[in-house]
C-alpha cells in the first residue's frame, strides 16, 4: 500500500511503498476514503524538517534537552547513534481521517465490514491507503454525514475540547484569536453553543469566512476593529473567553487576549503559541489560563488508547471518543458544517506535490483532503487462534552460508544499538523484519538491508531458511514470542527481560523442553563490555569471597514512557534489573542463591542484597532521585586485598599490590552489544554452545523476580534454579 512519509533529517517527503497492516484484537483495520492535512500542525512539521541541523534544535528545544541528558547518561558516541537514526528515518504524516471499515479485530462488537468511520491519532489516522485503529479511537459515522465532512473528526475534536475548557455558557462573549482549521471550527461551535464571538486574523478572506460562519465581527488585530467591536458586544467590560488557536513565535495573541479579556475571564490555549504572559496584565485582571490537551481524555494515555480501557461516563464525561462521537454527530444534524472549510481537494496520488505547494506558498488553504481510489470492501476471516509451528530438530550444526536473521520489532533500541552491528557483520543475512507498523519495517528494510518487511509473524516463523529470530519489543510479549520462536526451530535472541513472571518463565521453560531447542539468548550485554572485561582481566583470578557494591542512578523516566505501565509491562526494575544481576553474577562466576530487597516510599530508591554460594554478597542500589550529571553506573569489587572500581564504562582501575588505571574511552561508553552480537553470531555459525547458559539466564530472570516478592513480603527469597528439565523445580522460595 501507499502511505504518506517525511524523513526529518534530509526534510523528504515521499509517497512510499510499505506493508498492509495487521488488524489486530481491540481494532479494526480502516481503507481510506479521505484523509486531512492539517494546515497548521502538520505543515509546521514539514516546514521544520527543511530546517538545517541547527535550525531543528531552534525549533525543538525540549528534544535538545533531551538530547544533552542522553550525552550526560550515554556517552556521545551513542547518543549521536541514537539521534541520526531517529532523525534519518521515515516519519508518518496525518492523523484525521474517514474510511471504510475492511476487517474488524477480535473484541470488537460496535462496527462491520463496509460501514464508514471517523478516525483520529498520529499513529492510527495516517495519510496511507489502509490504518489500524484501535476502538477508542474511532466512531461510525451516522447516515448521511459525507465522508468528506467526517474527515475533519478529529480536527473538530480539538476545537470542541478546546471549547469545553473554556466552559462557556449561553449569551457568554468569546474571541477567538487565529482563524485557520481550528479557529474556524471553535467559531461554529461557539455559535451552536449559544456564544456571541468575535474573531482575530490578519487574513482578511479568513475573518469573511469566519463571519460567513455565525462570528459578529472578525477583523486584523492591529486595526482596532475588534477592540471596538467587544467594547460594544460587552458594555466595555471584556470578553468572557479567549480561545488562542494561533501559531507561531509572537507574543501578540497573549497580549491580545489581556487585553479584552473580563475581569476574571478565561484564556484556553489550542494552539502552539509563544505564551510570555504579561505578568502584570494578567494578574491585574486575575485571569484564567487554561491549556486544552489535544482531542480530549484519553490522549496520551496508552491503556486508552491502545488497549482500549475507557473511562467511566460518571468520572469522564467527554473523552477522545466521545468528542469524536460528538463532532459527527453535529456535523449530522447540520449545526456544524465543514463544506465551506474545504479549500482543496487532492488524489492521494499528487500527496508530495500538494505538500509543495502548501509549503511553498503557492496553494492558500484553510483545509485540504486527500481523496483516495475507491475500492470494494472486502472480507477477510478473521482468524483468532494460532497454529504453532511443528517443532523442527534443533539446527546447531555450522552455518557455512552465513547466518539468516528475522527481526520482530524494530524500534530506536533495535535500529541504534543491535542492526548496525549485524548489518556490518560478514556472515550475517537480515532476511526479514516483522513490525507492527508498516512504516517501520519500511524503514528499517531500507537502513539496514533486510530482503524483506512485514506485518506478518506467522509468515517469518514458518520460513525455515530463517535460523535466528531477534525479540526486541515490548517486555510483555517476551516470554510468549520466545515459546513461539523455540518451537519453530529458531535460535532466540530476546532483549531483557526474558519473562515478567514464573509463569511465563515456566511457558519458555516448557517450549525448550517439548522442542529440545536450547539456543536462547538474552540481551544481557555489560557482561561482553571490552572494559569491563579488561578490568577484570587485571584484578585476575579470585580466591575467597568477594563483595560487590553496584550503584544504578536509573533517573526518573518521562511521564508518556511505556517503562511507566507497570501492569501490563511490569515494573522498571523487573524489565531492567536483569542487566545488573547478570552483571554482578558473571562478575562473581555463580548464580545467586537468594535476594533481599528493601524500598523506599513508592518503590522510587530500591536496595537489593544478593547472596552466592560461596559466600560472596553484592548489593545493588537502583535509584531514581538521584542527578542526572552523576555517572549512571559505577561498581566496585572488593576480594584478597584488591579492590576493581569501575566507572560508568568510561574508567577502570584495580587496586592491589600494583595499580593498574585505564585510559579514558575515546570513543564513549561501549557496553558490550557488538561483542554480544559477535558471540551469538559465531554461536550459530559454529554450532557451539550459546554464550550464556540457559541455566544462568534462567536464575538471573528468577532473581529479578524475587526482588518484588521480597519487597511484598519483608523477607529474602531463596532461588532455587535446578538443572534444565527441573522445570516446576525452577522457583523462588522464601
Amino acid at each position: 500500500m501507499k502511505q504518506v512519509v517525511q524523513n526529518y533529517k534530509s526534510g523528504e517527503l515521499a509517497l512510499l511503498d510499505v506493508e498492509v497492516p495487521a488488524c489486530k484484537p481491540g481494532g479494526v483495520l480502516v481503507r481510506t476514503a479521505y484523509s486531512l492535512i492539517s494546515t497548521g500542525t502538520e505543515m509546521m512539521k514539514v516546514s521544520e524538517a527543511s530546517l538545517s541541523l541547527v535550525g531543528k534544535a531552534k525549533a525543538r528545544p525540549d528534544q535538545v534537552a533531551k538530547v544533552m541528558q542522553s550525552v550526560a547518561t550515554n556517552g556521545l558516541g551513542a547518543t549521536y547513534r541514537k539521534a541520526m537514526n531517529k532523525l534519518d528515518s521515515y516519519t508518518p504524516l496525518g492523523y484525521s481521517l474517514c474510511g471504510v471499515v475492511e476487517e474488524v479485530g477480535a473484541g470488537i462488537h460496535d462496527v462491520a465490514v463496509g460501514d464508514y468511520v471517523a478516525c483520529a491519532g498520529n499513529e492510527h489516522a495516517l495519510h496511507a491507503e489502509l490504518n489500524w485503529v484501535p476502538k477508542n479511537l474511532y466512531s461510525k459515522v451516522p447516515d448521511g454525514v459525507d465522508p468528506r465532512h467526517a474527515a475533519f473528526g478529529t480536527v473538530g475534536s480539538i476545537a470542541m475540547q478546546g471549547v469545553r475548557q473554556g466552559e462557556p455558557q449561553i449569551g457568554d462573549i468569546a474571541l477567538v484569536i487565529g482563524l485557520g482549521l481550528i479557529g474556524q471550527l471553535v467559531v461554529q461551535l461557539l455559535v451552536a453553543s449559544g456564544v456571541r464571538v468575535v474573531g482575530v486574523d490578519p487574513d482578511p478572506s479568513r475573518c469573511a469566512l469566519a463571519e460567513q460562519l455565525g462570528a459578529l465581527k472578525c477583523g486584523d488585530p492591529g486595526s482596532g476593529v475588534i477592540d471596538t467591536a467587544v467594547a460594544e458586544i460587552s458594555s466595555g467590560h471584556g470578553v468572557d473567553q479567549v480561545y488562542l488557536a494561533a501559531g507561531g513565535s509572537t507574543n501578540e495573541p497573549v497580549e491580545l487576549a489581556a487585553k479584552l479579556a473580563r475581569d476574571r475571564g478565561r484564556v484556553i490555549d489550542i494552539g502552539k503559541c509563544s505564551l510570555n504572559l504579561p505578568w502584570n496584565a494578567y494578574y491585574e485582571k486575575e485571569l484564567d489560563v487554561r491549556f486544552s490537551r489535544s482531542y480530549g481524555p484519553g490522549r496520551y494515555d496508552p491503556e486508552y488508547e491502545l488497549e482500549g480501557r475507557d473511562y467511566p461516563i460518571g468520572q469522564v464525561r467527554w473523552t477522545e471518543r466521545r468528542n469524536l462521537e460528538c463532532v459527527v454527530d453535529l456535523m449530522g444534524s447540520g449545526r456544524l458544517d465543514v463544506e465551506p472549510l474545504i479549500s482543496h481537494m487532492s488524489d492521494f496520488a499528487d500527496a508530495v506535490e500538494t505538500y509543495r505547494k502548501l509549503n511553498e506558498g503557492e496553494l492558500k488553504a484553510v483545509a485540504v483532503l486527500f481523496e483516495y481510489e475507491k475500492r470494494a470492501a472486502t472480507t477477510t476471516e478473521h482468524v483468532t487462534s494460532v497454529s504453532v509451528p511443528k517443532p523442527s530438530t534443533v539446527r546447531a550444526a555450522p552455518k557455512a552460508g552465513g547466518v539468516r536473521i528475522g527481526f520482530i520489532g524494530a524500534g530506536n533500541y533495535a535500529s541504534s544499538m543491535l542492526l548496525p552491528h549485524l548489518a556490518e557483520m560478514e556472515h550475517v543475512h537480515l532476511t526479514e523484519v516483522v513490525t507492527t507498523s508498516a512504516l517501520s519495517g519500511a524503514n528499517a528494510k531500507r537502513k539496514f538491508g533486510f530482503a524483506r518487511a512485514t506485518t506478518d509473524l506467522d509468515t517469518m516463523l514458518e520460513d525455515s531458511a530463517i535460523d535466528a529470530v531477534f525479540i526486541v519489543t515490548r517486555h510483555s510479549s517476551h516470554a510468549e514470542l520466545t515459546r513461539r520462536a523455540l518451537l519453530a526451530g529458531k535460535a532466540v535472541f530476546v532483549e531483557k527481560p526474558l519473562a515478567l513472571s514464573e509463569k511465563e518463565l515456566e511457558v519458555v521453560l516448557g517450549a525448550i523442553e517439548e522442542s529440545g531447542n536450547d539456543r536462547l539468548q538474552v540481551g544481557f550485554n555489560r557482561r561482553f563490555a571490552p572494559l569491563l572485561n579488561e578490568s577484570v582481566l587485571h584484578f585476575g583470578p579470585r580466591i575467597g569471597p568477594a563483595s560487590v557494591r553496584y550503584l544504578v542512578n536509573a533517573g526518573q523516566l518521562d511521564a508518556g514512557s511505556w517503562y511507566n505501565q507497570a501492569d501490563s509491562e511490569g515494573s522498571r526494575f523487573a524489565g531492567e534489573g536483569g542487566h545488573f544481576i547478570d552483571t554482578v553474577s558473571w562478575l562473581l562466576g555463580s548464580d545467586p542463591v537468594s535476594v533481599y530487597a528493601t524500598a523506599t516510599p513508592g518503590h522510587q530508591d530500591l536496595q537489593i542484597l544478593l547472596r552466592y554460594p560461596d559466600g560472596s554478597t553484592a548489593s545493588i542500589a537502583y535509584t531514581t532521585s538521584g542527578s542526572s550529571a552523576f555517572p549512571k553506573e559505577t561498581i566496585d569489587v572488593t576480594a584478597d586485598g584488591k579492590v576493581l572500581k569501575f566507572d560508568d564504562f568510561a574508567r577502570a582501575s584495580v587496586f592491589g599490590r600494583k595499580k593498574w588505571a585505564s585510559s579514558r574511552i575515546p570513543k564513549g561508553r561501549d557496553k558490550g552489544q557488538a561483542a554480544e552480537l559477535e558471540a551469538f553470531v559465531n554461536a550459530l555459525k559454529t554450532g557451539v554452545a550459546m554464550p550464556v547458559s540457559v541455566d544462568s539466564l534462567v536464575s538471573t530472570t528468577l532473581a529479578t523476580l524475587a526482588v518484588n516478592r521480597s519487597l511484598e513480603t519483608g523477607a529474602p527469597v531463596r532461588i532455587n534454579a535446578t538443572e534444565l528439565g527441573g522445570g516446576a523445580d525452577r522457583t523462588a522460595r522464601k
